[in-house]
């Protein structure tokens, strides 16, 4: 525990009946903002704590993800700048280029008007009107939620710093030959009109149909099988495996492609799997990847059949059709024909979709702007198994490790209009030049930029260390790179993370730009079922925020955040949250009423009462448990930890002890007073990182301190007292037990039942008056008849029930349930002594008559002592 050291007013003990969380968190925030609170200085002598945003998209609005990440990152950055470290959380907004260009054509397109009608420079220039008046609502959210950003920081990845740190990590790349130009297949979405990269394709299962079709005549033929009909307008080969014997006559010459006038070549390629199928494949290199290959290898002609919308290009009469209107009108033409050997329909097969408009992807060959990732990838692996880097859990290394030691090149260029155009210029005799930020292009007739721009992931994988001012060495950047942690999602580890290791080692001479990348899972409903608005389970998180508080949706999420684990989340869990902002608040108020308070020295152990003494060895356990989570990124245990302490141990069980302590007053009050203020100090700077909002008001009231987000974080004191916890457990034991006994026996918890404790010899005995209060335990007057005795703890409980229940009736009840039980017992017994039925019943089946005899038995004992231990009247 540690000693807060801000200035301190005289608390006040004024605290509202309710905590009404629309009046407290607004201007909290805004305090919290005017006062600098989350700003970092970079001249600043303490130790850095640096974490990025994962820039959320400047089209986008806080979803129930963003909330789940931005709460684990604030607790981080929160608990560290109370632990004394220059914290930076590094907020801003990326362009998000697909997106965004398809938000602006949209609305355009309600004027009845396209991009090509305003032109190139009049559409960014809506384009950033449009972000001026509509985009980044993300801010206002976050800051609903609480998130303590550095403001003043906010950085877009269009802006011009970061601009003018893409065009030089570009011409740096260039220059050193690792971005080249080429024409290669690459992935196009024929509704957006770009490429997209492989991790910008989503694969999902569609029906479709398979297709088997006879190419050749008589001897020299074979079949060849295709889900895209459309495509063999395209073919320039069909190959076969060279050991497949079926088709080694064939191998060199050509035959007759159908509904064309053209012959391809039999090719023989060790890809082609002898074993699927029919062992031939069609090959069409300009719009496939694996023919692309193996037309290369065979020096086979890239013939494209399609436009950039898909339509079909080829002469003859598909010329014009849609790609999937041409597929039916090929097959009915091969049908006509007599090529079609057979057909299946429907197949289902995973077939490639743009992750931003859904449209079916097309494989097209495309002269492309292109990343050589080899030696870029080898770093980005070899940083974490060198150690540099820690990937947390550690079983998303293998993950990690799969995909940056199989990266194929990077194709960076896209076909749009929004984003940081790609700085090359092409000169009238073939000149190639590529500008850096402090050149000038070249100017004079026939010079033109590049008309692409680059892929949003390529600005912000340079997020870590363009936001610090890179390429200036900046005080910010030699301050706060590289970054303490990456905090997100696993589902991004191949889209984001993998780009910032690569180019942060590249661009920091080998400094890689986070020391820890911990991953976690994603947010799902109640049932584990991904959120999507097709399932009508989307939620949004500012609706919980209205009905239940920021610090109830913080909560439930980081109590369900374990590392590398989806995280589901339902409505109800919530509400128990928000019933646990509301327990703080009113126990709180109800101890600063009686007499919780910081003022003073702690008292030594020696004046403390045996409670006192526990309560403060289990915060400092608490404390310790805390810090170990933190470190290991384990928020959901670190949740659960402070949630059982303060509710159980601090609320359900010190508070209650210590009120008859309380109530008599004296030194005793006085003592427990201090402490109880000790506990609820360090618990609310406990809880403060999770729940912010509602441990500012109380801690404030608390202390009289300026605020809790710049308080000291607690430190365990090493304080330990563990006969004060067996002791204490001694009293628990008592407590309950004689709580299930008064329960099974029907009473009212706020009934009061006569009692003789016989406590004497055992550590019982000083915690007699608050053992009697818990419990509603009278004294025994005269006429006190013991009619029922529970020994616990080494200790003997003596009740009077006579005046208090209708002990025939319960007697009958009981007697009932007894025969109920001994008759399941009885059938159980049977079947189980039953050799012939053993032999034939299920093993699954055994085993519940099993559980069934052993929760009879357990009834059985339970009821035959209720009976034993009612009044004898």
């Amino acid at each position: 525990m540690t000693e807060n050291t801000q200035q301190q007013t005289a608390p006040t003990t004024e605290l509202p009946t309710q905590y009404a969380p629309a009046e407290v968190e607004g201007p909290l925030y805004e305090r919290w903002v005017e006062r600098g609170y989350f700003e970092a200085d970079a001249k600043s002598e303490k130790p850095p704590y640096t974490i990025v945003i994962p820039p959320p998209n400047v089209t986008g609005s806080l979803h129930l993800g963003h909330a789940f990440e931005h709460t684990l990152i604030d607790a981080l950055t929160r608990r560290k700048r109370m632990q004394g470290y220059e914290t930076l959380w590094q907020p801003g907004m990326d362009h998000a280029g697909i997106a965004t260009q398809n938000v602006v054509e949209r609305e355009l397109a309600k004027e009845g008007k396209s991009r090509h009608d305003l032109g190139r420079e009049a559409f960014v220039e809506r384009v950033w009107q449009w972000k001026a008046e509509s985009g980044g609502q993300i801010s206002g959210q976050m800051k609903r939620l609480g998130d303590g950003v550095a403001w003043s920081r906010e950085r877009f990845t269009m802006d011009e710093g970061l601009s003018q740190a893409v065009q030089t990590i570009f011409k740096k790349l260039y220059d050193d030959e690792l971005i080249y130009r080429a024409e290669r297949i690459i992935n196009w979405c024929p509704r957006c009109l770009t490429a997209i990269s492989d991790i910008e394709v989503e694969y999902q299962d569609d029906d479709g149909e398979l297709v088997s079709i006879r190419y050749g005549e008589g001897e020299d033929s074979l079949v060849v099988a295709t889900t895209r009909a459309e495509t063999m307008l395209g073919d320039t080969a069909v190959a076969v495996h060279p050991d497949d014997e079926r088709y080694k006559h064939l191998v060199g010459k050509r035959i007759k492609l159908p509904l064309t006038d053209r012959t391809i070549p039999v090719v023989a390629d060790t890809h082609v799997d002898p074993e699927f199928g029919t062992g031939a494949v069609k090959v069409t290199p300009a719009h496939d990847p694996n023919d692309f290959e193996i037309g290369r290898r065979h020096d086979l002609p890239n013939l494209a059949v399609m436009d950039e919308r898909a339509v079909i290009t080829a002469h003859g009469p598909f010329q014009g059709l849609d790609r999937l209107e041409a597929r039916s009108a090929i097959v009915a033409a091969l049908r006509a024909e007599g090529r079609i050997v057979a057909e299946k329909r429907p197949y289902t097969h995973s077939v490639g979709h743009c992750s931003r408009c859904k449209t079916t992807i097309e494989p097209r060959l495309s002269m492309q702007w292109w990343v050589k990732v080899g030696p870029l990838a080898k770093a980005a692996g070899d940083a974490v198994r060198d150690g540099k880097v820690t990937i947390h859990p550690q079983e998303m290394e293998k993950r990690y490790f799969d995909w940056v030691d199989n990266l194929h090149d990077w194709c960076i260029s896209r076909q749009l209009w929004w984003g940081h155009r790609i700085p090359v210029w092409y000169g009238p005799n073939g000149e190639v030049v590529c500008v850096g930020p402090d050149e000038q292009p070249p100017a004079g007739e026939g010079w033109h930029q590049d008309t692409d721009v680059l892929d949003t992931w390529f600005s912000s994988g340079l997020w870590p260390f363009s936001t610090l001012g890179w390429p200036e060495r900046t005080e910010s950047l030699e301050k706060f790179y590289p970054n303490s942690v990456l905090l997100t999602g696993y589902d991004i580890l191949f889209f984001w993370v993998a780009r910032m290791m690569m180019f942060g080692l590249y661009a920091m001479d080998g400094t890689p730009p986070f020391h820890t990348i911990a991953l976690h899972g994603m947010v799902r409903d109640q049932n584990g079922k991904k959120m999507s608005k097709s399932f009508g389970n989307v939620v949004n998180p500012l609706d919980w925020m209205d009905a239940y508080g920021s610090d109830a949706v913080r909560f439930t999420l980081a109590r369900g955040a374990n590392p590398g684990v989806d995280v589901p989340i339902g409505e109800e869990w919530v509400q128990a949250s928000s019933k646990f902002a509301n327990k703080i608040w009113n126990a709180t108020r109800f101890a600063l009423m009686n007499g919780a308070t910081v003022e003073g020295e702690l008292p030594d152990p020696s004046e403390m009462s045996a409670t006192d003494r526990w309560i403060l060895s289990r915060l400092n356990k608490t404390v310790a448990e805390v810090d170990a989570f933190y470190d290991d990124y384990q928020f959901s245990k670190l949740s659960d930890a402070l949630y059982h302490f303060a509710w159980d141990e601090v609320f359900d069980w010190y508070v209650e002890l210590s009120k008859t302590t309380f109530f008599a007053g004296g030194d005793g009050a006085r003592v427990s007073g201090r402490v109880l203020g000790e506990v609820l100090d360090v618990m609310l700077r406990l809880l403060h990182p999770v729940v912010p909002f509602v441990t500012e008001t109380l801690w404030t009231t608390l202390t009289g301190g300026e605020s809790v987000v710049i308080a000291d974080w607690p430190k365990d004191s090493g304080f330990r007292d563990a006969a004060a916890e067996q002791e204490i457990a001694l009293v628990q034991r008592v407590v309950t037990e004689v709580r299930r006994f008064r329960k099974e026996q029907g009473l009212q918890d706020a009934q009061k039942v006569p009692a003789r404790l016989e406590l004497d010899g055992t550590a019982l005995a000083p915690h007699e008056p608050a053992i009697r209060q818990i419990l509603r335990l009278q004294p025994e007057g005269e006429g006190f008849s013991a009619t029922a005795s529970l020994p616990v703890a080494g200790a003997t409980v003596a009740l009077d029930l006579s005046g208090t229940i209708d002990v025939e009736a319960e007697r009958k009840r009981l007697t009932k349930d007894l025969a109920a039980a001994e008759k399941e017992k009885a059938q159980a017994n049977g079947k189980l002594g039953n050799e012939a039925f053993l032999a034939k019943a299920p093993d699954n089946v055994v085993e519940k008559i099993r559980t069934r005899l052993a929760k009879a038995d357990e009834d059985i004992a339970r009821i035959q002592a209720q009976l034993a231990n009612l009044p004898q009247v």
